[in-house]
Protein backbone atom coordinates (compact mmCIF):
# COMPACT_ATOMS: atom_id res chain seq x y z
CA UNK A 1 0.00 0.00 0.00
CA UNK A 2 1.18 3.51 -0.79
CA UNK A 3 0.01 7.07 -0.14
CA UNK A 4 -1.73 8.45 -3.21
CA UNK A 5 -3.10 11.77 -1.98
CA UNK A 6 -3.15 13.89 1.18
CA UNK A 7 -5.59 16.81 1.24
CA UNK A 8 -6.43 18.37 4.60
CA UNK A 9 -7.75 15.58 6.80
CA UNK A 10 -8.55 13.36 3.82
CA UNK A 11 -6.04 10.71 2.76
CA UNK A 12 -6.14 8.32 -0.20
CA UNK A 13 -4.14 5.10 -0.10
CA UNK A 14 -3.67 2.86 -3.15
CA UNK A 15 -3.18 -0.90 -2.97
CA UNK A 16 -2.13 -3.15 -5.86
CA UNK A 17 -2.77 -5.99 -5.44
CA UNK A 18 -5.62 -5.08 -3.04
CA UNK A 19 -5.40 -6.16 0.59
CA UNK A 20 -8.13 -7.26 2.99
CA UNK A 21 -9.04 -3.74 4.15
CA UNK A 22 -12.66 -2.73 4.80
CA UNK A 23 -14.63 0.31 5.89
CA UNK A 24 -13.91 1.21 9.48
CA UNK A 25 -10.40 -0.34 9.51
CA UNK A 26 -7.40 1.67 10.66
CA UNK A 27 -4.15 2.17 8.76
CA UNK A 28 -0.89 3.68 9.94
CA UNK A 29 1.27 5.71 7.53
CA UNK A 30 4.72 5.49 9.11
CA UNK A 31 7.62 7.52 7.78
CA UNK A 32 10.62 5.34 8.64
CA UNK A 33 13.02 8.24 8.09
CA UNK A 34 11.71 10.31 11.02
CA UNK A 35 10.06 7.60 13.15
CA UNK A 36 6.65 9.28 12.96
CA UNK A 37 3.39 8.55 11.23
CA UNK A 38 -0.29 9.22 10.80
CA UNK A 39 -3.23 7.10 11.95
CA UNK A 40 -6.07 7.13 9.42
CA UNK A 41 -9.44 5.35 9.22
CA UNK A 42 -10.88 3.88 6.04
CA UNK A 43 -14.33 5.36 5.37
CA UNK A 44 -14.79 4.23 1.76
CA UNK A 45 -13.27 1.79 -0.72
CA UNK A 46 -13.23 2.08 -4.51
CA UNK A 47 -11.39 0.93 -7.61
CA UNK A 48 -8.37 2.90 -8.80
CA UNK A 49 -9.11 4.96 -11.91
CA UNK A 50 -6.27 3.59 -14.06
CA UNK A 51 -6.00 4.77 -17.72
CA UNK A 52 -6.82 2.00 -20.18
CA UNK A 53 -8.90 -0.10 -17.77
CA UNK A 54 -12.20 0.79 -19.45
CA UNK A 55 -10.78 -0.16 -22.85
CA UNK A 56 -9.54 -3.48 -21.53
CA UNK A 57 -12.89 -4.27 -19.86
CA UNK A 58 -14.74 -3.59 -23.11
CA UNK A 59 -12.29 -5.74 -25.05
CA UNK A 60 -12.68 -8.58 -22.53
CA UNK A 61 -16.50 -8.45 -22.61
CA UNK A 62 -16.57 -8.50 -26.41
CA UNK A 63 -14.45 -11.67 -26.57
CA UNK A 64 -16.19 -13.66 -23.82
CA UNK A 65 -18.35 -15.50 -26.37
CA UNK A 66 -15.40 -16.69 -28.46
CA UNK A 67 -14.54 -20.34 -27.86
CA UNK A 68 -11.01 -21.63 -28.20
CA UNK A 69 -9.56 -18.25 -29.23
CA UNK A 70 -6.54 -16.96 -27.28
CA UNK A 71 -6.64 -13.18 -27.33
CA UNK A 72 -3.81 -12.81 -24.80
CA UNK A 73 -1.12 -12.49 -27.49
CA UNK A 74 1.55 -10.99 -25.23
CA UNK A 75 0.85 -13.00 -22.04
CA UNK A 76 -0.05 -9.90 -19.98
CA UNK A 77 -3.55 -10.90 -18.87
CA UNK A 78 -2.61 -11.79 -15.28
CA UNK A 79 -0.71 -8.53 -14.88
CA UNK A 80 -3.55 -6.45 -16.36
CA UNK A 81 -6.09 -8.24 -14.14
CA UNK A 82 -4.06 -7.26 -11.09
CA UNK A 83 -4.03 -3.63 -12.24
CA UNK A 84 -7.81 -3.68 -12.81
CA UNK A 85 -8.37 -4.84 -9.22
CA UNK A 86 -6.26 -2.05 -7.70
CA UNK A 87 -8.14 -0.36 -4.84
CA UNK A 88 -8.20 3.14 -3.46
CA UNK A 89 -8.92 3.46 0.27
CA UNK A 90 -10.47 6.82 1.10
CA UNK A 91 -9.44 7.63 4.66
CA UNK A 92 -9.91 10.25 7.36
CA UNK A 93 -6.98 11.48 9.40
CA UNK A 94 -7.49 10.72 13.11
CA UNK A 95 -4.21 11.31 14.94
CA UNK A 96 -0.44 11.48 14.53
CA UNK A 97 2.13 9.15 16.11
CA UNK A 98 5.48 10.64 17.14
CA UNK A 99 8.12 8.42 18.78
CA UNK A 100 5.44 5.85 19.62
CA UNK A 101 3.07 8.35 21.26
CA UNK A 102 -0.24 9.74 20.00
CA UNK A 103 -0.30 13.43 19.11
CA UNK A 104 -3.08 15.81 18.08
CA UNK A 105 -0.69 17.72 15.84
CA UNK A 106 -1.56 16.36 12.38
CA UNK A 107 0.05 19.23 10.44
CA UNK A 108 3.07 17.04 9.71
CA UNK A 109 3.25 15.42 6.25
CA UNK A 110 5.10 12.12 5.66
CA UNK A 111 7.40 11.54 2.68
CA UNK A 112 5.93 9.22 0.09
CA UNK A 113 9.23 7.49 -0.69
CA UNK A 114 9.99 6.51 2.92
CA UNK A 115 6.44 5.90 4.16
CA UNK A 116 5.23 2.37 4.86
CA UNK A 117 1.48 1.80 5.01
CA UNK A 118 0.01 -1.11 6.92
CA UNK A 119 -3.30 -2.14 8.47
CA UNK A 120 -3.54 -2.05 12.26
CA UNK A 121 -4.41 -5.31 13.96
CA UNK A 122 -7.21 -5.71 16.50
CA UNK A 123 -4.85 -5.51 19.49
CA UNK A 124 -3.39 -2.24 18.22
CA UNK A 125 -6.88 -0.80 17.65
CA UNK A 126 -7.87 -1.77 21.20
CA UNK A 127 -4.87 0.15 22.53
CA UNK A 128 -5.84 3.16 20.41
CA UNK A 129 -9.39 3.32 21.75
CA UNK A 130 -8.30 2.59 25.33
CA UNK A 131 -10.15 -0.73 25.49
CA UNK A 132 -7.47 -2.40 27.59
CA UNK A 133 -9.86 -3.86 30.17
CA UNK A 134 -9.40 -3.61 33.91
CA UNK A 135 -11.60 -3.25 36.97
CA UNK A 136 -13.43 -0.10 35.83
CA UNK A 137 -14.41 -1.38 32.39
CA UNK A 138 -17.36 -3.13 30.78
CA UNK A 139 -17.55 -5.75 28.04
CA UNK A 140 -19.48 -4.15 25.18
CA UNK A 141 -18.84 -6.75 22.48
CA UNK A 142 -16.14 -7.37 19.90
CA UNK A 143 -14.45 -5.89 16.87
CA UNK A 144 -15.09 -7.22 13.37
CA UNK A 145 -11.98 -9.35 13.72
CA UNK A 146 -13.37 -11.02 16.83
CA UNK A 147 -11.33 -9.28 19.54
CA UNK A 148 -13.32 -8.54 22.71
CA UNK A 149 -13.79 -4.87 23.54
CA UNK A 150 -13.82 -3.70 27.17
CA UNK A 151 -14.42 0.05 27.30
CA UNK A 152 -13.72 2.22 30.36
CA UNK A 153 -16.89 2.79 32.38
CA UNK A 154 -15.45 6.14 33.50
CA UNK A 155 -15.90 7.42 29.92
CA UNK A 156 -19.65 7.54 30.67
CA UNK A 157 -19.20 9.39 33.96
CA UNK A 158 -20.21 13.04 33.66
CA UNK A 159 -20.90 12.60 29.97
CA UNK A 160 -23.83 13.19 27.62
CA UNK A 161 -24.52 10.15 25.45
CA UNK A 162 -26.74 9.48 22.42
CA UNK A 163 -27.80 6.02 21.23
CA UNK A 164 -29.60 6.19 17.91
CA UNK A 165 -30.48 4.01 14.94
CA UNK A 166 -33.35 2.58 12.94
CA UNK A 167 -35.99 0.46 14.61
CA UNK A 168 -34.79 -3.09 15.17
CA UNK A 169 -31.06 -2.40 14.81
CA UNK A 170 -30.24 -2.91 18.51
CA UNK A 171 -30.07 0.55 20.08
CA UNK A 172 -32.27 -0.36 23.08
CA UNK A 173 -30.23 -3.52 23.51
CA UNK A 174 -27.05 -1.46 23.86
CA UNK A 175 -28.68 0.98 26.28
CA UNK A 176 -29.68 -1.95 28.53
CA UNK A 177 -26.10 -3.21 28.39
CA UNK A 178 -24.82 0.23 29.43
CA UNK A 179 -27.38 0.38 32.24
CA UNK A 180 -26.48 -3.05 33.65
CA UNK A 181 -22.76 -2.29 33.37
CA UNK A 182 -23.17 0.93 35.37
CA UNK A 183 -25.26 -0.85 37.99
CA UNK A 184 -22.65 -3.60 38.28
CA UNK A 185 -20.00 -0.93 38.95
CA UNK A 186 -22.08 0.57 41.78
CA UNK A 187 -23.78 3.46 39.96
CA UNK A 188 -27.34 4.67 40.47
CA UNK A 189 -29.45 4.73 37.29
CA UNK A 190 -32.94 5.96 36.44
CA UNK A 191 -34.76 4.88 33.27
CA UNK A 192 -37.74 6.67 31.74
CA UNK A 193 -39.24 3.64 30.00
CA UNK A 194 -41.90 4.54 27.44
CA UNK A 195 -42.60 1.05 26.07
CA UNK A 196 -41.98 -1.16 29.11
CA UNK A 197 -38.80 -2.58 27.58
CA UNK A 198 -36.67 -2.42 30.73
CA UNK A 199 -39.01 -4.00 33.28
CA UNK A 200 -37.56 -7.47 32.60
CA UNK A 201 -34.12 -6.34 33.85
CA UNK A 202 -35.50 -6.51 37.39
CA UNK A 203 -35.36 -10.30 37.14
CA UNK A 204 -31.60 -10.18 37.35
CA UNK A 205 -28.69 -10.48 34.96
CA UNK A 206 -25.24 -11.99 35.06
CA UNK A 207 -22.90 -9.87 37.18
CA UNK A 208 -25.76 -7.84 38.65
CA UNK A 209 -27.10 -8.85 42.03
CA UNK A 210 -30.74 -9.81 42.08
CA UNK A 211 -33.09 -7.10 43.29
CA UNK A 212 -30.83 -4.23 42.27
CA UNK A 213 -33.22 -3.09 39.50
CA UNK A 214 -36.63 -1.85 40.69
CA UNK A 215 -39.68 -1.09 38.57
CA UNK A 216 -41.80 1.93 39.55
CA UNK A 217 -45.34 1.94 38.23
CA UNK A 218 -47.04 5.31 38.93
CA UNK A 219 -50.42 4.77 40.54
CA UNK A 220 -49.55 1.24 41.69
CA UNK A 221 -46.37 0.72 43.70
CA UNK A 222 -45.43 4.39 43.53
CA UNK A 223 -47.73 7.03 45.01
CA UNK A 224 -46.91 10.19 46.89
CA UNK A 225 -48.57 12.93 48.94
CA UNK A 226 -49.01 16.60 48.14
CA UNK A 227 -46.98 17.57 51.19
CA UNK A 228 -43.99 15.54 49.96
CA UNK A 229 -44.38 16.92 46.44
CA UNK A 230 -44.07 20.51 47.62
CA UNK A 231 -45.44 23.72 46.17
CA UNK A 232 -42.63 24.39 43.67
CA UNK A 233 -42.77 20.91 42.15
CA UNK A 234 -46.58 20.96 42.13
CA UNK A 235 -46.68 24.32 40.33
CA UNK A 236 -44.04 23.10 37.87
CA UNK A 237 -46.30 20.14 37.03
CA UNK A 238 -49.52 22.10 36.54
CA UNK A 239 -47.92 24.98 34.63
CA UNK A 240 -45.63 22.99 32.31
CA UNK A 241 -47.10 19.52 31.93
CA UNK A 242 -50.73 20.70 32.19
CA UNK A 243 -50.22 24.23 30.81
CA UNK A 244 -52.08 26.08 33.56
CA UNK A 245 -52.35 29.83 32.73
CA UNK A 246 -50.38 32.26 34.97
CA UNK A 247 -53.50 33.84 36.55
CA UNK A 248 -54.85 30.43 37.53
CA UNK A 249 -51.41 29.42 38.82
CA UNK A 250 -51.43 32.38 41.22
CA UNK A 251 -54.82 31.28 42.51
CA UNK A 252 -53.48 27.74 42.98
CA UNK A 253 -50.53 29.14 44.95
CA UNK A 254 -52.92 31.11 47.18
CA UNK A 255 -55.10 28.04 47.82
CA UNK A 256 -52.05 25.89 48.59
CA UNK A 257 -50.61 28.43 51.05
CA UNK A 258 -53.93 28.72 52.88
CA UNK A 259 -54.23 24.93 53.25
CA UNK A 260 -50.65 24.65 54.53
CA UNK A 261 -51.25 27.37 57.13
CA UNK A 262 -54.30 25.48 58.35
CA UNK A 263 -52.41 22.15 58.31
CA UNK A 264 -55.09 20.81 55.98
CA UNK A 265 -53.18 20.08 52.77
CA UNK A 266 -54.71 17.03 51.07
CA UNK A 267 -56.27 16.02 47.77
CA UNK A 268 -59.72 16.14 49.29
CA UNK A 269 -59.35 19.62 50.77
CA UNK A 270 -57.60 20.90 47.63
CA UNK A 271 -60.54 19.75 45.51
CA UNK A 272 -63.01 21.44 47.87
CA UNK A 273 -61.00 24.68 47.81
CA UNK A 274 -60.94 24.68 44.01
CA UNK A 275 -64.70 24.14 43.94
CA UNK A 276 -65.23 27.27 46.03
CA UNK A 277 -63.34 29.61 43.64
CA UNK A 278 -65.68 32.40 42.54
CA UNK A 279 -64.10 33.25 39.18
CA UNK A 280 -65.70 30.83 36.74
CA UNK A 281 -62.87 30.77 34.19
CA UNK A 282 -60.19 30.21 36.85
CA UNK A 283 -62.32 27.60 38.59
CA UNK A 284 -62.83 25.66 35.36
CA UNK A 285 -59.08 25.76 34.56
CA UNK A 286 -58.15 24.54 38.04
CA UNK A 287 -60.75 21.77 38.09
CA UNK A 288 -59.63 20.34 34.75
CA UNK A 289 -55.99 20.22 35.92
CA UNK A 290 -57.01 18.74 39.24
CA UNK A 291 -58.92 15.95 37.48
CA UNK A 292 -55.84 15.17 35.40
CA UNK A 293 -53.76 14.90 38.58
CA UNK A 294 -56.28 12.49 40.09
CA UNK A 295 -56.32 10.43 36.88
CA UNK A 296 -52.53 10.00 37.01
CA UNK A 297 -52.85 7.97 40.23
CA UNK A 298 -49.54 9.46 41.36
CA UNK A 299 -51.01 11.34 44.34
CA UNK A 300 -52.77 9.96 47.41
CA UNK A 301 -53.89 10.99 50.90
CA UNK A 302 -53.27 7.51 52.32
CA UNK A 303 -49.97 7.69 54.19
CA UNK A 304 -49.68 3.89 54.34
CA UNK A 305 -49.53 3.50 50.55
CA UNK A 306 -47.54 6.68 49.97
CA UNK A 307 -43.80 6.50 49.39
CA UNK A 308 -40.98 8.88 48.58
CA UNK A 309 -38.44 8.92 45.79
CA UNK A 310 -35.70 9.05 48.42
CA UNK A 311 -36.86 5.63 49.68
CA UNK A 312 -36.34 4.13 46.23
CA UNK A 313 -33.06 5.94 45.63
CA UNK A 314 -31.66 4.59 48.88
CA UNK A 315 -32.24 1.05 47.57
CA UNK A 316 -29.95 1.87 44.61
CA UNK A 317 -27.26 3.76 46.48
CA UNK A 318 -24.63 1.00 46.13
CA UNK A 319 -25.55 0.11 42.57
CA UNK A 320 -29.09 -0.16 41.26
CA UNK A 321 -31.60 1.03 38.74
CA UNK A 322 -35.07 2.59 38.94
CA UNK A 323 -37.19 1.80 35.90
CA UNK A 324 -40.11 4.25 35.67
CA UNK A 325 -42.64 2.34 33.58
CA UNK A 326 -44.55 4.87 31.45
CA UNK A 327 -46.16 2.27 29.21
CA UNK A 328 -49.90 2.69 28.69
CA UNK A 329 -50.02 6.22 30.11
CA UNK A 330 -51.57 9.06 28.16
CA UNK A 331 -49.32 11.88 26.96
CA UNK A 332 -50.47 14.29 29.69
CA UNK A 333 -50.08 11.77 32.51
CA UNK A 334 -46.68 10.76 31.16
CA UNK A 335 -45.57 14.38 31.33
CA UNK A 336 -46.91 14.70 34.89
CA UNK A 337 -44.85 11.71 36.03
CA UNK A 338 -41.69 12.83 34.23
CA UNK A 339 -42.00 16.39 35.55
CA UNK A 340 -42.35 15.05 39.08
CA UNK A 341 -39.42 12.63 38.73
CA UNK A 342 -36.98 15.16 37.29
CA UNK A 343 -37.91 17.88 39.77
CA UNK A 344 -37.53 15.59 42.79
CA UNK A 345 -34.31 14.06 41.49
CA UNK A 346 -32.91 17.54 41.10
CA UNK A 347 -33.78 18.35 44.72
CA UNK A 348 -32.23 15.08 45.92
CA UNK A 349 -28.95 15.98 44.21
CA UNK A 350 -29.05 19.58 45.42
CA UNK A 351 -29.37 18.28 49.01
CA UNK A 352 -26.46 15.85 48.39
CA UNK A 353 -28.71 12.93 49.28
CA UNK A 354 -27.14 11.32 46.23
CA UNK A 355 -23.74 12.08 44.66
CA UNK A 356 -24.79 11.57 41.03
CA UNK A 357 -27.03 9.42 38.83
CA UNK A 358 -27.27 8.25 35.24
CA UNK A 359 -30.54 9.01 33.47
CA UNK A 360 -31.67 6.94 30.47
CA UNK A 361 -34.31 8.74 28.42
CA UNK A 362 -35.95 6.42 25.88
CA UNK A 363 -37.66 8.39 23.08
CA UNK A 364 -37.41 11.55 25.15
CA UNK A 365 -39.22 13.71 22.60
CA UNK A 366 -42.48 11.99 23.62
CA UNK A 367 -42.50 13.39 27.15
CA UNK A 368 -39.82 16.04 27.69
CA UNK A 369 -40.89 19.63 27.28
CA UNK A 370 -38.69 21.80 25.07
CA UNK A 371 -37.06 23.76 27.89
CA UNK A 372 -35.83 20.56 29.55
CA UNK A 373 -33.46 19.77 26.67
CA UNK A 374 -31.05 22.53 27.63
CA UNK A 375 -31.71 22.00 31.33
CA UNK A 376 -30.68 18.34 31.16
CA UNK A 377 -27.33 19.04 29.52
CA UNK A 378 -26.38 22.21 31.40
CA UNK A 379 -27.77 22.80 34.90
CA UNK A 380 -28.75 19.20 35.66
CA UNK A 381 -25.44 17.98 34.27
CA UNK A 382 -23.58 20.13 36.79
CA UNK A 383 -25.81 18.82 39.55
CA UNK A 384 -24.87 15.24 38.69
CA UNK A 385 -27.55 13.97 36.26
CA UNK A 386 -25.74 12.39 33.31
CA UNK A 387 -28.15 11.65 30.50
CA UNK A 388 -28.24 9.04 27.75
CA UNK A 389 -30.79 9.75 25.01
CA UNK A 390 -32.11 6.73 23.07
CA UNK A 391 -34.15 7.39 19.93
CA UNK A 392 -34.90 6.15 16.41
CA UNK A 393 -35.76 9.71 15.34
CA UNK A 394 -32.47 11.63 15.52
CA UNK A 395 -34.04 14.81 14.14
CA UNK A 396 -36.30 14.93 17.20
CA UNK A 397 -33.29 15.70 19.42
CA UNK A 398 -32.34 19.33 19.80
CA UNK A 399 -29.33 20.30 17.67
CA UNK A 400 -27.61 21.69 20.76
CA UNK A 401 -27.66 18.21 22.31
CA UNK A 402 -25.62 16.80 19.42
CA UNK A 403 -23.09 19.61 19.64
CA UNK A 404 -22.53 18.90 23.34
CA UNK A 405 -22.67 15.10 23.13
CA UNK A 406 -19.56 13.37 24.44
CA UNK A 407 -20.39 9.93 23.06
CA UNK A 408 -22.56 8.76 20.16
CA UNK A 409 -23.46 5.12 19.51
CA UNK A 410 -24.78 5.08 15.95
CA UNK A 411 -26.61 2.06 14.54
CA UNK A 412 -27.79 1.58 10.97
CA UNK A 413 -29.43 4.52 9.18
CA UNK A 414 -30.12 4.89 5.46
CA UNK A 415 -32.22 8.05 5.43
CA UNK A 416 -30.16 11.09 4.42
CA UNK A 417 -31.99 13.42 6.83
CA UNK A 418 -31.33 11.10 9.78
CA UNK A 419 -27.64 10.87 8.89
CA UNK A 420 -27.42 14.65 8.51
CA UNK A 421 -28.89 15.10 12.00
CA UNK A 422 -26.36 12.74 13.60
CA UNK A 423 -23.50 14.38 11.68
CA UNK A 424 -24.05 17.53 13.74
CA UNK A 425 -22.35 15.82 16.69
CA UNK A 426 -19.03 17.52 17.39
CA UNK A 427 -17.17 14.21 17.67
CA UNK A 428 -18.34 13.01 14.24
CA UNK A 429 -17.70 14.04 10.66
CA UNK A 430 -20.23 13.86 7.85
CA UNK A 431 -18.27 11.56 5.56
CA UNK A 432 -17.57 8.97 8.25
CA UNK A 433 -21.18 8.88 9.41
CA UNK A 434 -22.77 8.72 5.97
CA UNK A 435 -20.33 6.16 4.53
CA UNK A 436 -20.27 3.70 7.43
CA UNK A 437 -23.66 3.98 9.17
CA UNK A 438 -25.77 3.01 6.17
CA UNK A 439 -23.97 -0.36 5.86
CA UNK A 440 -23.93 -1.46 9.51
CA UNK A 441 -25.57 -4.86 10.11
CA UNK A 442 -27.99 -5.40 13.01
CA UNK A 443 -26.39 -5.27 16.48
CA UNK A 444 -23.40 -3.38 15.05
CA UNK A 445 -22.80 0.27 15.93
CA UNK A 446 -20.29 2.99 15.18
CA UNK A 447 -19.00 4.27 18.53
CA UNK A 448 -17.84 7.90 18.45
CA UNK A 449 -16.44 10.12 21.19
CA UNK A 450 -14.63 9.95 24.53
CA UNK A 451 -15.64 6.35 25.21
CA UNK A 452 -13.36 5.24 22.33
CA UNK A 453 -10.70 7.91 22.84
CA UNK A 454 -12.05 9.87 19.84
CA UNK A 455 -11.22 6.99 17.47
CA UNK A 456 -14.51 6.00 15.78
CA UNK A 457 -14.78 2.22 15.82
CA UNK A 458 -17.32 -0.36 14.65
CA UNK A 459 -18.53 -2.62 17.48
CA UNK A 460 -20.55 -5.82 17.40
CA UNK A 461 -22.65 -5.48 20.57
CA UNK A 462 -22.72 -8.59 22.74
CA UNK A 463 -25.85 -10.22 24.10
CA UNK A 464 -27.37 -9.33 27.46
CA UNK A 465 -28.03 -12.26 29.78
CA UNK A 466 -31.34 -10.94 31.05
CA UNK A 467 -34.95 -10.72 29.91
CA UNK A 468 -34.46 -7.62 27.78
CA UNK A 469 -37.91 -7.51 26.16
CA UNK A 470 -38.64 -4.93 23.48
CA UNK A 471 -38.23 -7.35 20.56
CA UNK A 472 -40.51 -6.73 17.61
CA UNK A 473 -43.51 -9.05 17.70
CA UNK A 474 -43.79 -11.09 14.51
CA UNK A 475 -46.65 -12.96 12.89
CA UNK A 476 -44.66 -15.37 10.69
CA UNK A 477 -42.21 -17.83 12.19
CA UNK A 478 -38.43 -17.61 11.83
CA UNK A 479 -38.44 -20.93 9.93
CA UNK A 480 -40.57 -19.46 7.17
CA UNK A 481 -38.35 -16.39 6.90
CA UNK A 482 -35.16 -18.48 6.66
CA UNK A 483 -36.66 -20.61 3.90
CA UNK A 484 -37.43 -17.53 1.82
CA UNK A 485 -33.86 -16.25 2.21
CA UNK A 486 -32.39 -19.57 1.09
CA UNK A 487 -34.66 -19.60 -1.95
CA UNK A 488 -33.51 -16.15 -3.01
CA UNK A 489 -29.85 -17.08 -2.56
CA UNK A 490 -30.34 -20.22 -4.65
CA UNK A 491 -31.59 -18.05 -7.52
Amino acid sequence: MQVLKLDGNSVEVIACPPEDVRKGDYLVLKDEAVNAGLVVQVVNVGYANVPGVLEDLLRESSTQGLQGVDVDFFGTKSFVDTIKDAKVYHCKLRRAVVDGRLSDDVSWTPNRSSTVVRRLGDKEVLRLVGAVGGKMSFDVGRLKGGAEVCLPITALDGKLNIVTGKKGTGKSHLSKLLLLSLVEQGATCVVLDVNGEYVGLAEGAKGVKRGSVHVLVPGRNFKTTLRYTGLNVFLSIVTTALELPPNSAWEMRRIWSRLVEGNALSLKRLGEAIGSVTNGYVKDALQRRFESLLASGLFTDDLEEATTLEDWVDLCRDGGGLVVNLRGLSASIRQIVVEFMLSKLRHILEDWRLKALFLFAEEAHLYLRETYWDDLVTRMRHLGIFTTFITNQPDSINEGIYRQADNVFLFNFTNENDLAAVSKATAADVETVTAIARELPARHCLAIGKVVNDFPVILCVRGVEARTMGETRLFFSEVEKEGKVEEVLAI
